[in-house]
């Protein structure tokens, strides 16, 4: 049979990128080395955080998977940063690493268009530049028209603890064999990488009397947008809180020789903002202690993750530096930590449709692109099979700007910078942060979702509710007026707010710091009529009113620079005035605007100076 699309490869890119190729009319073909381990959290078993949490709720925005999933299997729900600012405000999931990959697979199993296929790719297959299909281990040949390759971290994956180096993949699985010298042959490059995880604990060995419990909001938030999908429990399941002591680090420090890390096995770069434990001792030896927390795994099994503590220490080491934690004196390691080491892609090989612009209709997404994290890998995985479906269509790619999403940052950093380390998702690359919170990622991306056809129209009518609801509410809420009396005065006094001299709106109310949408409401049980997301979105627009529409200016000048394009038959050789590193990285890379392009590292101001005096005198 051929197939339209094919997708390697079954973790969070895979899943995103298979459900999004069927459920957008395409014969799909998603190819795994085991589907019990599709979806799995091979590391934190959990969904969100600072940045990530904004982009799980714009794949839900999208039509995506993972927010759904996620709200349905969870442990406990937390919105970090909730007494900052709406820019930075982040809703953390702990998941249940049993129900969620189970959850993912149901979906996938009863998806139209969609076959699922244990296997192992061996090679592609690729005519013209072009390519055709896949070719297994046992030599059988696919054919499709375009193939998606997400394989995580396993292609020529390599387990390392102390001394020892064996092939391999996550939890035990083998790796994916041949498929990297295969795209290197094709011209595609690669390098090495390198990430890990902690250990598990056995929960009912580890004494909670001596840490300090974590626990999460209730069950008030969620990742999708269709809130149906809300798991609730009986109760939350807690994290809890310990330091590493100074007798932690004396082992650490006196048998740091024998990690895999320091030892010399390791030949990829690791992730710098999610460093292995002797790494934090080794870059930052000034920090008497570091943060852990203890996670729970699953409630079917006897297992907490000990978030923090990654290592690529001998299992003898191990034992020793567990023990000498807080409450972890009879801890029994259930799994002990490793470093893992795999192949990746150039990903300034590229297009920011991630489409390969060495081989047509191949796309990327997720680790194999230089990322970490289910987050960033979904959120690519998603745009992939998009974006594979759009141009088997014939179709214009969706490419998302900067000032549109985090997804958009994401893919256009990786795209336009690349990387030489596993890239996180961080709130401080998005220059329009204010722009692209937690709780607008529906007003941002439904209508682009709806318009690709993975948002259905029931969904897409309450979404058109919901705007209208805030645009008019927004409208009456101004026209509604406090009169500063005594009866006045003495509400406000009550909620410990400044007294009024003169008229002001509800809106008004609105706008000052010490007040939100709970004390309005509190005050004015009568006048606030919609539910609470209304006034959220009515109190964080009017309070930073200011602020957003600066950003929003920023945003239509890098709009008038985005629809700046330039030249695809354009040389860069021919230039003068370019500088020999903007002449080499603007050949590489091929930007497709000038806001692209001066974004590039290495093409400086001058540069994109010395490119538009060139474009206009071509003209």
């Amino acid at each position: 049979m051929i197939y339209e699309s094919i997708v390697i490869g079954g973790g969070h890119a895979g899943s995103e990128a298979a459900l999004a190729l069927a459920r957008l009319g395409k014969q799909t073909l998603l190819l795994t080395g085991n589907l019990k381990m599709v979806a799995t959290m091979p590391c934190n078993p959990s969904i969100g955080g600072p940045a990530k949490g904004t982009l799980v709720r714009e794949i839900d925005a999208l039509g995506g998977e993972m927010g759904k999933v996620a709200d349905k299997t969870c442990l406990q729900m937390k919105m970090l940063n909730s007494s900052k600012g709406p820019a930075v405000r982040a809703l953390r999931a702990q998941s249940d690493n049993v129900e969620y990959p189970l959850a993912m697979l149901e979906v996938l199993r009863h998806t139209d268009n969609l076959e699922l296929k244990e296997a192992y790719v061996t090679k592609l297959i690729v005519d013209n530049g072009k390519v055709h299909g896949v070719v297994l281990e046992n030599k059988e040949e696919i054919r499709s028209e375009a193939v998606v390759l997400t394989t995580g971290t396993y292609m020529a994956g390599a387990i390392l603890v102390g001394d020892q180096k064996t092939p391999g993949g996550p939890d035990n699985q083998r790796p994916s064999v041949g498929l990297s010298e295969d795209l290197r042959s094709h011209g595609i490059m690669t390098f090495r990488l390198k990430t890990g995880t902690p250990q598990r604990i056995k929960k009912n060995t580890v004494d909670y009397s001596v840490m300090e419990m974590s626990p999460g909001d209730g069950f008030i938030h969620h990742f999708s947008h269709d809130p149906e999908y809300l798991r609730i429990l009986d109760k939350e399941w807690p994290c809890y809180l310990i330091h590493t002591t100074k007798e932690t680090h004396k082992i650490i420090n006196e048998n740091l020789h024998k990690s895999a890390m320091y030892g010399g096995l390791v030949e990829g770069v690791g992730p710098r903002y999610c460093p292995s434990i002797e790494d934090k001792l080794v870059r930052f030896a000034d920090k008497e202690r570091h943060q852990l927390f203890i996670e729970p795994e699953s409630i079917h099994l006897d297992e907490v993750y000990l978030q923090g503590f990654s290592t690529s220490m001998p299992h003898d080491i191990q034992d020793k530096m567990v023990a000498s934690l807080p409450g972890m004196k009879n801890a029994v390691i259930a799994k002990y930590a490793y470093a893992i080491e795999y192949d990746a892609i150039d990903s300034t090989q590229l297009k920011l449709s991630l489409e390969s612009k060495v081989v047509e209709n191949l796309f990327f997404a997720g680790q194999v692109n230089g990322t970490s994290g289910y987050e960033e890998a979904a959120a690519q995985g998603l745009m992939a099979g998009i974006n594979a479906s759009r141009k088997l269509d014939g179709k214009t790619p969706l490419v998302l700007s900067r000032n549109e999403a985090y997804i958009g940052v994401l893919i256009d950093d990786l795209v336009t910078k690349g990387t030489r380390e596993p890239y996180r998702m961080l709130t401080s690359r998005a220059e329009f942060r204010l722009l692209l919170r937690h709780d607008n990622a529906d007003l941002r991306l439904t209508e682009k979702g709806h318009e690709i056809g993975l948002i259905p129209e029931a969904r897409y009518s309450r979404f058109l509710t919901k705007k209208e609801a805030i645009a008019s509410e927004m409208k009456r809420l101004a026209e509604i007026e406090i009169t500063p009396n005594a009866k006045t005065n003495a509400l406000l006094a009550k909620y410990g707010l400044i007294p009024i001299k003169g008229k002001m709106t509800i809106r008004d109310l609105f706008k000052r710091p010490d007040t939100d949408e709970n004390i309005v409401k509190e005050m004015y049980p009568d006048i606030l009529v919609y539910d609470k997301e209304i006034y959220e979105q009515i109190n964080i627009e009017v309070k930073y009113e200011g602020y957003i529409a600066k950003a929003l200016r920023e945003a239509e000048k890098l709009k008038k620079d985005e629809g700046f394009l330039l030249p695809e038959d354009i040389d860069y050789g021919k230039i003068g005035n370019l500088a020999l590193e903007a002449r080499s990285k603007l050949t590489k890379i091929r930007p497709v605007s000038i806001a692209q392009a001066s974004r590039i590292s290495g093409v400086n101001p001058a540069d994109i100076q010395a490119l538009l005096f060139h474009l206009k005198t071509r003209k």
